[in-house]
């Protein structure tokens, strides 16, 4: 068989594909999942090291900074894993006319558009965290080679640091929770960005290569706001029990944060539906299996 080689342990979308390890298997892979130590974007030679032990004929790019304001304070940190770190393994795969499959985020732009973005559109980042990422994408498009890039949005999922387990938290804390009511994206299940990624894979293994080099907007079908995704939230909570606060619309003046966010960073996902036949689910429906995942 030939070895998947996926960077990455502990974050969301890590997990979400290892959860698939057996269809990657149906795929013809042997799946070798590295994370930190052995594969460290701060250590460069982990990553060649990695890379050598791997002798991997498909790479799939799971780990990067996600930590969005944090960012701002620790810019060369966040730039080693989504910028430096990412690009180095690109080359790699380059060199050895691999496959890479790269994870980038919809806060490449600065959420002034007024409609949903594609592929074409200008990145303006707005902030540390959407900088470092689009140096990452130039960096690794530059080096060629048989590269996709899948931009993704606001991903959640049953596990891990997110705006779900956040709000369902919370609101075991208190009765009443103010949230950002003007900021709008795409709520995002890790569950089925994962099985998106896995079918891609099944293309590219089958013999497809018509789009490398190309960006992919990837994210789960429908937008919201962050009130909206609140409601929706707690609406399925509610369902199975869970104590659950009113909510208070705010604008994004009123919850000042390190990080400036865009205000409108929705993605129009016609590119992959028109090349891989891909539409993602709507975000209420997977928003309630993943509320049920966290029930067992």
């Amino acid at each position: 068989m030939k070895t998947l080689l996926v960077t990455g342990r502990n974050g969301q979308l890590a997990r979400a594909l290892a959860a698939l390890e057996p269809r990657f298997a149906e795929l013809g892979f042997a799946w070798c999942q590295i994370g930190r130590p052995r594969l460290d974007f701060d250590r460069t030679p982990t990553i060649d090291a990695a890379f050598r032990e791997a002798r991997p004929a498909f790479v799939i790019n799971a780990a990067g900074w996600t930590a969005v304001d944090a960012a701002e304070a620790q810019e060369e940190a966040a730039a080693r894993a989504n910028d430096t770190g990412p690009a180095r393994l690109a080359a790699a795969c380059a060199a050895a006319d691999i496959p890479y499959i790269h994870v980038s985020t919809d806060y490449v732009f600065d959420g002034e558009k007024g409609e949903p973005y594609v592929e074409t559109d200008t990145p303006r980042p707005i902030n540390v965290y959407g900088a470092t990422k689009l140096a990452g994408e130039r960096k690794i498009l530059a080096h060629g080679g048989r590269v996709l890039i899948l931009r993704t949005s606001w991903v959640y999922s049953a596990g891990g640091t997110n705006f779900v387990r956040t709000m369902l938290a919370a609101s075991r804390k208190t009765d009443r929770l103010r949230v950002v009511a003007d900021q709008r994206g795409c709520p995002t299940s890790a569950n089925d960005l994962a099985a998106a990624i896995l079918a891609i894979t099944g293309r590219v293994a089958a013999g497809w290569r018509d789009a490398y080099g190309g960006v992919f907007h990837l994210a789960g079908t429908g937008d919201a706001t962050w009130h909206r995704f609140a409601e929706a939230i707690f609406e399925s909570a509610a369902r199975f029990g869970w104590p659950v606060s009113a909510l208070s619309p705010i604008t994004t003046a009123e919850w000042p944060t390190a990080a400036r966010r865009p205000a409108d960073s929705r993605l129009d996902c016609g590119k992959l539906a028109a090349t891989f036949g891909l539409r993602m689910p709507a975000w209420e429906a997977s928003l309630g299996r993943v509320i049920e995942e966290m029930q067992s």
